[in-house]
């Protein structure tokens, strides 16, 4: 099969989150999905979507060309999510993982495409009750796409421990900031992209998967940052769904201006200094282990630096292009988890204060409810 890129002559951007539906009374996820999106209105059938189990609900932007458009786009959605939420008896809840639902207690969605991963991959798929945030960002070409997978590997690490928000799960804390990525790294079409030439490449590789019967489809490819060529997007998977609508901007943010930034600099033949796979590898466990108190290795002088130190630097690198993309606002929004903390962070000390883990999913759930930035 030919996969066309319908490539984007902007770095317009999209979003997607995926949340947690709880009991109003006793925090457990609850199997809510199908009462719930049958009330959607029409205008918005298409960006409200089931997810594997039936205790969680999917949201998309449309195509927004700004990171404020975004903000405008989910804000009116998950206005109207969470009041038709109370109305139904739960709430809407942002988190990489419920922390104490049990995953064997969770129901499969509908549906042929969930039938079919269930019977392939069984446990494996039995304990995906884990919740990301994916955002596309527009590229001209599918060439390209495949080289921003490739430059991108050094900063995924970074992506995933400003939004590491994954720390409990089944009740305990699992000594991880990310649990999530874990969680997501035992399918086998999961984690670091592979490093490709070109678009014709990865073309070959879909086909001869699919060909031979390891994957279904283009969709079976789960890695952290994927090209995806009906969007004509880089879309970058590797995050945790983050605390809170601030979180969320920011990283959106920061998303567009690095893809921007990287874009240009392929468009230029900017030499990319070598990424070897295996340090991001480590990287990104200490991301997953630590979150931002890990320590990266640095890939310009292959020396061990603190996680917020390069945060920091990537930030100011990606400073320039946000002036341009005008989402420089939002950007800023990373110095709240620079300075108080990822998700993981501010759950684990709710857990400490109060020694009750249903009073993390209720700090939870405020944060979720309060989706107007203040």
């Amino acid at each position: 099969m030919i996969y066309a890129f319908k490539g984007s002559p902007k770095h317009t951007v999209g979003v997607e989150v995926e949340l947690q539906l709880v009991d109003a009374e006793t925090g457990d996820l609850t199997d809510a999905i199908g009462p719930f999106l049958e009330r959607v209105p029409e205008r918005w059938s298409a960006f409200f979507k089931p997810e594997f189990m039936q205790s969680y609900c999917e949201i998309n932007t449309d195509v927004c060309e700004t990171v404020a458009d975004v903000e405008r786009d989910l804000t009116e959605k998950l206005i109207w999510a969470n009041e038709k939420a109370e109305e139904m008896g739960f709430r809407i809840v942002w988190g990489g993982t419920h922390p104490f639902s049990r995953w064997q207690d969770q129901k499969i969605s509908e549906g042929e495409r969930y039938a079919w991963l269930m019977e392939t991959m069984q446990y494996v798929a039995r304990r995906l009750v884990v919740f990301g945030l994916h955002v596309h960002v527009g590229v001209d070409s599918g060439d390209k796409a495949i080289q921003m997978c490739d430059r991108l590997l050094r900063h995924l690490p970074t992506m995933l421990a400003l939004s590491a928000n994954s720390p409990l799960w089944c009740g305990t804390d699992t000594g991880m900031d990310s649990y999530r990525s874990k969680i997501m790294e035992a399918l086998p079409t999961a984690g670091m992209p592979q490093t490709l030439r070109n678009w014709s490449e990865y073309v070959w590789l879909i086909n001869h998967l699919t060909e031979t019967g390891f994957i279904r489809s283009i969709r079976e490819i789960w890695w952290d940052v994927r090209p995806h060529a009906d969007f004509g997007t880089v879309e970058l998977r590797i995050m945790d769904q983050p605390l809170n609508m601030k979180h969320l901007l920011g990283l959106v943010a920061l998303t567009q201006s690095l893809v921007a930034g990287i874009s240009s600099d392929i468009d230029q033949g900017a030499y990319l200094y070598d990424c070897h796979p295996m340090i991001a590898k480590q990287n990104k466990w200490h991301a997953a282990r630590w979150g931002m108190d890990a320590s990266f290795v640095d890939f310009d002088s292959m020396s061990a630096v603190p996680a917020r130190q390069v945060a920091r630097r990537l930030v100011g690198h990606c400073r320039p292009w946000a002036e341009r993309l005008g989402c420089t606002e939002q950007l800023g929004y990373i110095t709240d988890i620079l300075e108080n903390g990822n998700g993981a962070a501010r759950q684990r000390r709710v857990f400490a204060e109060t020694g009750d883990i249903r009073e993390v999913v209720r700090y939870l759930q405020d944060e979720a409810a309060a989706v107007t930035v203040q």
